[in-house]
């Protein structure tokens, strides 16, 4: 299990990191998801979505949240198995709209990925012990 909550929390640190990128260089950013509408990139997306949705959905019942983590997991794996049939054309059309929402819109989102990333890291890091 140890192994697993260190996966977890680099998972975290990855998707925190993406984040800040994301805040930091948008149009990168961008550019990174545009790589990514290939078939070949959709089902490795979605390979990494199911792994990490089945990691939290493995650590949840030792971490701090347990119940938030289970239903975050589930969401992510539910949201991994649906990401081939989306499809490339599909996937393009949602990052073209996101595209022209502007950058200000972006960044806040980042702000968003960055805050779910620690949020991951500290759900499954154990509490500080009190020195009594």
């Amino acid at each position: 299990m140890h192994t697993a909550k260190l996966l977890a929390m680099a998972m975290g640190l990855i998707i925190a990191s993406i984040g800040v990128f994301g805040a930091a260089a948008p149009s990168a950013l961008l550019e990174f998801g545009r790589a990514l509408q290939t078939p070949r990139a959709l089902y490795i997306v979605a390979a990494v979505r199911i792994i990490f949705g089945a990691l939290l959905l493995w650590v949840a019942p030792v971490s701090r949240v347990p119940k938030t983590l289970r239903l975050l997991g589930l969401l992510i794996v539910i949201v991994g198995m649906l990401t081939p049939f989306i499809g490339v054309e599909r996937s393009r059309a949602m990052l073209d709209w996101w595209s022209t929402q502007g950058v200000l819109f972006t960044r806040v989102w980042m702000g968003v990925v960055v805050v779910f990333g620690l949020f991951i890291v500290y759900a499954v890091t154990p509490p500080r012990r009190s020195a009594a």
